[in-house]
């Protein structure tokens, strides 16, 4: 048989290797590879709420703006807040001359022999003096109550963060527990990787990571800061008496499950805008010793 008889089946034979070897580097990079395009970046989000109730006067924020922490949002009309502490710290000082008062005589009574003033009655006087004491006291409670809402009247930024979806204005009423505006916390940007649970074995805490956003720009690095516990079983809710409502039927394909798995943040090029629920592509990266060990091998 001639070479060129030869060439063709050793060339078939090649390319069918080839294609095998590179299918199934190929299975194997999308089925075990530690990476997922199924990645959110994720903050957040706190609730601005008054802690008093009252007209908003002004507005002092505007939408998408960075404010420092400490930063005034807005201010409630203050002046019913003015005139309670105005009659707080009056209540105060009557209170304050009422208790001078009672101590001073209980003091008198106390210094005098028992032959001009019965035991009784200086028990009597020290024991109004005590309770003059406790209202002196509970009128200064009140009073640093009502200073302490009149300060509430200007709500403040917990933390740096950005104004998001501002929908108040000044004259709107606002309702003390009411949360009205929200704010992005700015140092608390991360990323969730949505992971199948065949690649779970492969990732570990600490792992360096490569995200690339989908809104493209340079990449960010991060490393693996853990691995959610738990996640909703949609197959076996609960039934009207809190037994299990198990589905009759199964299906034959099942698809693997997706598990959350946090991804801070190292370092964020210059430029690079973080948006909470942006999409992005995870891809982390095992050291070289669990690399060479191979990936096809769980544990």
């Amino acid at each position: 048989m001639s070479v060129r008889h030869l060439l063709r089946p050793l060339l078939t034979v090649l390319i069918f290797t080839v294609a095998v070897v590179v299918g199934l580097a190929l299975w194997r990079h999308y089925q075990y590879s530690p990476w997922t395009r199924d990645g959110r970046v994720k903050a957040d989000v706190i609730a601005i709420a008054p802690d008093v109730s009252g007209p908003v006067t002004e507005l002092l924020v505007r939408e998408n703006q960075r404010v420092r922490q400490g930063e005034p949002l807005l201010r409630i009309d203050a002046e019913r807040y003015r005139h309670a502490l105005a009659e707080a710290e009056a209540a105060v000082s009557a209170r304050q001359a009422d208790y001078a008062l009672k101590r001073s005589e209980a003091a008198r009574r106390a210094s005098l022999s028992g032959v001009v003033v019965s035991s009784e009655s200086r028990e009597s006087a020290a024991s109004t003096a005590a309770a003059a004491a406790a209202l002196y006291h509970q009128a200064q409670a009140a009073r640093d109550t009502a200073a302490l809402n009149l300060a509430r009247t200007e709500p403040r930024a917990p933390v740096d963060g950005y104004i998001t979806n501002l929908e108040v204005h000044a004259g709107d009423y606002a309702s003390a527990g009411r949360p009205l505006l929200a704010l992005v916390d700015a140092h608390s940007f991360r990323v969730n990787g949505y992971f199948e649970e065949t690649k779970l074995p492969y990732l570990h805490e600490g792992d360096p990571v490569r995200i690339r956003l989908m809104s493209g720009g340079p990449e960010l690095q991060g490393h693996v800061d853990g691995v959610s516990r738990g996640i909703t079983d949609r197959d076996n809710p609960l039934g009207p008496r809190l037994l299990a409502d198990v589905n009759p039927t199964f299906n034959w394909v099942r698809l693997a499950q997706r598990v959350p798995v946090r991804i801070a943040l190292d370092t964020v090029p210059d430029g690079v805008v973080l948006v909470s629920g942006l999409t992005c592509t995870v891809i982390v990266e095992p050291p070289a010793s669990r690399r060479s060990a191979g990936l096809a091998t769980p544990g």
